[in-house]
């Protein structure tokens, strides 16, 4: 069974909620190291204002995989350069970091690495657009706010932190990084999916960026507002897979998880994640609000991402994606070892 066979499989699930109008649109793809590939999608890129098909073109608001794909690998990178030591604080790129409690404050003690497996003490997302519309000022606030502790959770301030480090270090915004055809902060160079009608902006959001806080920081911080087509986030899979993106050092840092099952950036497959339970121990993954996901199994040497507009026209609508994400994955790979 080819991999076009196994995508053909894994998109039924996808299909059956398109069709049952729990989601607009899904699209699957499925690669292998070697670069064999195939996608499979069904639905609309929109409803509203105006109906439009989803194509293979269409660009997806990837929500947090930005922190994988962009902000992870950045960090990895700048490391593997000798610019970054990624166990030291961040006041190392951010010397003004809680300036005005240099002896007390517990942000100053806060690592690369802490931020990059969400092992702080960050709250897990703050209406940091509710205080204003300055992207320069709301990085000031995001840099001396005396945060509230908490135990450690999945934090968006923990990456919108590193992005600022990483504008720091390299002296240039996130969106000016080359991440290869078919990925890139917005606004994406063609076809858009729609994704919410947001009550703040008043509109529906298709090809700007759907995360509040993302968009008042200017589109491009660490924590969201990246856009990629199909094909773009399978190139960034494979690129994993054949070990071209990343050395072999800063790949054991992606693949070595704690206890919590969290690596640096991504979640390493436990029972009962999103990624199904038929995948390897060797899978790594990661999900976007807006109704995306990307799984690397480095043991089979298979990735595969789903990408929906789940959050179209609305958040508030149970679109079922937590129960399709492992469906898919666990279609995946039985096919796959079916073949085997």
């Amino acid at each position: 069974m080819r991999v076009d066979a196994i995508c053909e499989r894994g998109f039924a699930p996808a299909l059956e909620a398109v069709e049952r109008s729990r989601i607009p649109g899904a699209m699957l793809g499925v690669v292998r190291a070697d670069g064999e590939s195939a996608v499979r999608f069904a639905g609309m890129a929109a409803l509203v204002p105006e109906r439009e098909a989803l194509t293979r073109d269409h660009w997806f608001d990837l929500a947090s995989l930005s922190k994988v794909i962009a902000t992870t690998t950045m960090i990895l990178t700048l490391a593997e350069q000798g610019r970054i030591d990624i166990d030291r604080p961040l006041t190392d790129a951010i010397p003004d970091l809680r300036q005005y409690d240099v002896a007390g404050a517990a942000e100053r003690r806060l690592t690369f690495r802490d931020c990059l497996m969400h092992r702080t003490f960050l709250p897990a997302v703050e209406p940091i657009y509710t205080y204003g519309g300055d992207p320069a000022r709301l990085r000031a606030f995001i840099l001396q706010r005396e945060w509230r502790h908490g135990p450690p959770l999945y934090s968006d301030i923990n990456y919108m932190l590193l992005g600022i480090a990483i504008e720091r270090i390299t002296g240039a915004p996130l969106s000016d990084w080359a991440f290869g055809e078919g990925l890139g902060f917005g606004p994406p160079p063609g076809p858009a999916v729609a994704t919410e009608y947001c009550s703040w902006r008043g509109r529906v959001m298709k090809g700007e960026v759907h995360d509040e806080n993302a968009f008042a920081l200017g589109g491009a911080p660490g924590h969201a507002g990246m856009f990629g087509t199909v094909d773009g986030v399978l190139g960034f899979a494979r690129a994993l897979l054949d070990g071209s993106m990343l050395s072999p050092a800063m790949l054991a840092e992606i693949r070595t998880a704690d206890e919590r099952h969290r690596t640096a950036g991504w979640e390493r497959a436990f029972a009962g994640w999103h990624g199904g339970d038929a995948c390897s121990a060797e899978t790594i993954g990661h999900t976007g609000f807006t109704g995306t996901g990307l799984w690397i199994d480095f043991e089979r040497g298979l990735a595969w991402t789903l990408l929906t507009n789940r959050v179209h026209p609305t958040r508030h609508f149970d679109s079922g994606i937590a129960a399709l994400r492992p469906a898919v994955g666990d279609r995946i790979i039985t096919a796959w070892d079916e073949q085997e």
